[in-house]
């Protein structure tokens, strides 16, 4: 697996079509978890030839309540249909007394918030009988409360459960751009060994505070100031299996494929140096 690109229904049967080497597809769990139809059967026919993830939204992992037992049954019958290389989820809540909310929410990163979102997270790798990876959220305000850094409270997570994580560098540059910060020692300060996936996305500026304020938008395609993170998230980690999300104005498959060429200079020129260090 090199560099994959986030499938979505339109471009199914260039998918299928698609003869390049090493392309790998990421599919967002919710969108799938049915019973039978045309998107499992695509998915069928599409993991036949290419490596599939699954990527949840909807876990709510950070939350004070455990995973809803009805969501986590279908995420796992979805898992053995389809096999997946790699299973993802947010760190981040979106659901609490039966509430849901259609976001990534933050939290205060509490000693106590660590036993509730590590329990989470066994609870859900024991169902699937496998380890999921956790991603860092893009964050927008400062929440009080905090008693550990992110990278500390993910590190502790890895140790805690098994999981892995998934380095967003995307979330990375909105998150130390809006809060302050060192996008590169954050990647630093990370478990290396840990990291089973990078995923790269578009950004946008607050439509009232413009620069002051970047928002994950999932619309656009990478910015400049996230190729360079990832150039250094390589150097630092190494070549990793990596993901081109876009999820709004949606473009043609061509210009992904386009996008996922430029990504593959970063990750064959650091897996050259990897094999000759």
């Amino acid at each position: 697996m090199t560099v994959g690109l986030g499938l979505k229904a339109p471009h199914y049967a260039d998918a299928l079509a698609c003869s390049a080497t090493g392309l790998w597809f990421e599919v967002h769990a919710e969108n799938n978890m049915v019973d039978g139809g045309p998107r499992l059967a695509w998915l069928d026919a599409i993991r036949r030839t290419r490596p599939l993830s699954l990527h949840g939204v909807g876990l709510s992992l950070a939350g004070e309540a455990p995973p809803d037992a009805g969501h986590l049954g279908r995420l796992s019958a979805l898992v053995d249909r389809l096999e997946p290389c790699l299973v993802s989820e947010h760190l981040a809540w979106s659901q609490e007394d039966g509430v849901y909310h259609p976001d990534l929410l933050p939290f205060p990163r509490t000693r106590a918030r660590l036993a509730c979102v590590a329990d989470n997270i066994g609870r859900v790798q024991d169902a699937l009988g496998r380890p999921i990876l956790i991603e860092n959220p893009s964050l927008y305000l400062a929440l009080e409360g905090h008693e550990m850094t992110e990278t500390d409270f993910l590190r502790a997570l890895v140790v805690r459960t098994g999981c892995g994580l998934l380095l967003d560098v995307n979330n990375v540059h909105v998150t130390t751009h809006n809060l302050g910060g060192d996008p590169r020692a954050y990647i630093e300060a990370l478990p290396a060994d840990a990291i089973g996936e990078i995923h790269l996305a578009g950004h946008a500026a607050d439509e009232r505070l413009v620069d002051a304020l970047l928002i994950d938008t999932h619309d656009t395609p990478v910015a400049e100031a996230v190729w360079s993170l990832y150039a250094h998230a390589l150097a630092w980690l190494g070549p990793r299996p990596t993901l081109i999300e876009r999820d709004g104005r949606l473009p043609a498959f061509n210009s992904l494929m386009a996008e996922r060429e430029l990504a593959l200079t970063f990750f064959h020129a650091h897996t050259a140096r990897a094999h000759a260090g």
